[in-house]
């Protein structure tokens, strides 16, 4: 009820953007994003061959370094700034499922498109599903398939309990949070005995923020308990480095 209201008020208000709050031009009415605010976003450079965080002065990358074996890389689009991190609010919290598809765009733009691999949302808890009424990660999977020509495939793993956020708990807390959150389903295990897992295709997890990597290696770690062979990730944007706020579960 909630989301079909927010729906109804952006149908008959003047289109603006979720960042700045900018009208966007009638030509565009289809845009939640203006363009200037895109141009704002951040691209990651260069760093740790597995994960793109950039390296410390010394000694190996320290954000992947305890992650599951089977989680081979991870890449994020853009850097969490001001601009994505209303997006990402936006479409958590206020309804706009469509930025999904907004996401999955900077994505596509950014992060070289894997060769093979399927695409697996991580997965809400049934209540926030039932509260958010959507899953934003399915969103963006499902608009970057349709640009990455990859399949999407979900329900392979799925969440055991409601976590706390994650926002306001340190990278120790987010790891102990998130701890045994996921648990590979039925349909997860009977895929990974496929043609495709068995050939080391790698289920590709999406997501629309990374901080700490909590989230994802609890994921990953699940589908590997699950038979998974290889395990990949993508998320639309990362935290800055050592920033202590975050906008992921």
């Amino acid at each position: 009820m909630i989301a079909s209201l927010r729906a109804l008020e952006r149908f008959l208000l003047p289109n603006a953007c979720v960042a700045c709050g900018r009208a966007i031009s009638p030509a565009t009415r289809d845009a939640l994003v203006c363009s200037v605010c895109r141009a704002r976003l951040r691209p990651l450079g260069p760093g740790c061959t597995r994960c793109r965080q950039p390296l410390p002065p010394v000694g190996p990358c320290r954000l992947c370094a305890d992650w599951p074996a089977a989680l081979t890389w991870v890449r994020s689009s853009v850097w969490l700034g001001d601009e994505a991190r209303e997006m990402i609010h936006h479409a958590k919290y206020e309804g706009y499922h469509a930025l999904g598809g907004a996401m999955a765009e900077v994505i596509a733009r950014t992060v070289p498109r894997p060769a093979h691999g399927c695409l697996v949302p991580v997965p809400l808890a049934r209540a926030r599903l039932r509260r958010r009424g959507y899953n934003q990660a399915a969103a963006i999977a499902e608009a970057l398939g349709a640009r990455w020509r990859l399949p999407l495939v979900d329900g392979l793993i799925a969440r055991t309990r409601e976590t706390r956020s994650q926002t306001a708990l340190t990278p120790e807390a987010r790891t102990a949070n998130m701890r045994g959150a996921f648990v590979a389903t039925p349909a997860g295990r009977d895929a990974a005995v496929t043609a495709a897992s068995r050939h080391g295709v790698p289920v590709i997890l999406v997501d629309d923020v990374l901080t700490t990597g909590a989230t994802l290696a609890a994921a990953a770690a699940a589908l590997a308990a699950g038979g998974q062979r290889e395990i990949a990730a993508v998320t639309f944007a990362r935290a800055v480095p050592y920033a202590r706020a975050g906008a992921d579960e």
